[in-house]
């Protein structure tokens, strides 16, 4: 299974390997044992051809910096540097020793060291895969390339240590099998329901990052099954745990319970749903399982703002920006509003339509409809149209010149039909070029809002 020369030829052919392999070069002409390392060797060791490359060497910080003169040493404390090379840009991180004393989260010290060292300290035999780029060597001291063959995940040395040392490398294991859609060594499965419990003691920022990346897995839902099974969820998204078996309408939902069809939601994610999206449909019906009640059938009594709240929560834990989170929320909040739409007069309708977020939402409801047995489009495909016809008669300015955020602070407003009316009446007047800049959108604003609450 070692790399084909065909990938090798292919990958440098491209611009961003070409650059890279330009970083290393300069690095091992200067007298510094360089390789390419972990994910883009993976990545060719299975025929692909990297996305991502990162450099390991024996440089210190130092010596990178001065050999990439404009590169960024944000990450100089723990030996990494963003190397430039042309118009890329390339993580060169310097050959360092495990350090015993970690936090599980930072390293205590940084001890730099040598190649074999660096492999030493690292997770899994998967990512101890170094690749020479100019006479194509591949070092795997821990049989890495066979475990690959096999889409074992294993962790090098004691799985029980390892993880104590760091505690998101059980996220880590579990997105790298996710990501191979493999299988885990014994010791290493029996190590992660054994520090189970280490995750909760993990920074929010870290498991966010880990989740997103899970979401953008082949199958995010292998990766959300281990968790459970796993017995990480309780320790970081208790509300997400608490899903599994809670029953849904059989004649709504034959997938199954609401674990399940947040699962199936989250699966039929495309390229085109980006990250936020995904993260809604993750959390989109969290609610049904404080919400539920069982009268002549299953019901579950405003889920969709209970669900919002409790992603708030648990996007809060997880330090996800304010942003985001705000947008988020609003999705899920609104996710079972859709049949609203066509009882809305022109100005309410205009509020939804134009909101900058109405897309997303647009794609949430298909998700939530892909994740539904049996499914009906019908209702989406009607709101597209809809929504189709309504900007071919009220046609969206390029840009807005004030959005519906600005317009609710400028007039301190809530989120309601107001800010649709005067979305409405601030297109009109922008579309026909009778004003043309923020400062006259707002002057606008203003005099609309005094006019209206003269009448």
């Amino acid at each position: 299974m070692s790399i084909a020369k065909a990938t090798i030829t292919a990958t440098l052919r491209e611009p961003y390997g070409e650059a890279a392999y330009k970083v290393a070069e300069r690095l091992i002409d200067a007298g510094y044992d360089t390789w390419w390392v972990g994910g883009c060797v993976r990545d060719m060791l299975q025929g692909k051809i990297p996305k991502d490359i990162d450099i390991a060497t024996a440089a210190l910080p130092q010596e990178v910096l001065r050999l990439f003169p404009g590169s960024k040493d944000t990450g100089i404390a723990y030996g990494s540097v963003r190397a430039k090379q042309g118009r890329f840009a390339f993580e060169v991180t310097t050959f360092r020793e495990d350090d015993e004393a970690s936090d599980g989260r930072h390293p205590a010290s940084v001890v730099f060291g040598t190649r074999e060292k660096d492999a030493a300290r690292r997770d899994f035999t998967v990512n101890a895969l170094y690749m020479h780029t100019i006479n194509h060597t591949l070092y795997d001291p821990y049989g890495g390339e066979a475990d690959l063959h096999e889409k074992l995940i294993r962790f090098i040395g004691e799985p029980g240590i390892r993880i104590k040392h760091d505690a998101l490398r059980i996220f880590r294991a579990v997105r790298f099998r996710a990501l191979l859609q493999g299988q885990y060594h014994p010791e290493t499965y029996q190590a992660l329901r054994e520090q189970a419990s280490l995750a909760e003691g993990l920074a929010g920022t870290r498991v966010f990052e880990e989740l997103e990346k899970m979401l953008f897995t082949p199958v995010p839902s292998r990766a959300l099954e281990d968790l459970w099974e796993l017995g990480v969820l309780p320790y970081v998204m208790p509300e997400l745990h608490r899903c599994k078996g809670i029953p849904q309408p059989g004649e709504y939902h034959q997938e199954g319970d609401v674990w399940d069809h947040l699962l199936a939601s989250v699966n039929s994610s495309s390229s085109e749903h980006g990250i936020d999206v995904r993260i809604a449909a993750l959390f989109h019906d969290i609610g049904k399982a404080v919400t539920f009640s069982l009268k002549k059938r299953i019901m579950f009594a405003e889920h969709a703002s209970v669900s919002g709240d409790l992603a708030k929560g648990i996007l809060d834990r997880l330090q996800c920006p304010s942003a985001r989170r705000e947008k988020i929320t609003w999705l899920i909040r609104h996710h079972m509003m859709m049949g609203e739409f066509f009882t809305m007069g022109e100005a309410r309708k205009a509020h939804w339509y134009f909101h900058p977020w109405f897309g997303d939402l647009l794609q949430l409801f298909f998700l939530d409809c892909t994740g539904t047995r049996p499914q009906d489009f019908s209702l989406y495909n009607k709101i597209v149209q809809d929504y189709q016809l309504f900007l071919n008669v009220h046609p969206r300015p390029e840009k807005a010149l004030l959005d519906g955020h600005e317009i609710m602070e400028l007039l301190s407003l809530p989120s309601g039909e107001a800010v649709g009316e005067a979305m409405a009446a601030l297109h009109e007047v922008q579309t026909s070029k009778s004003i043309t800049s923020k400062a006259e959108a707002k002057a606008f604003i203003l005099a609309w809002k005094k006019g209206i609450d003269g009448k």
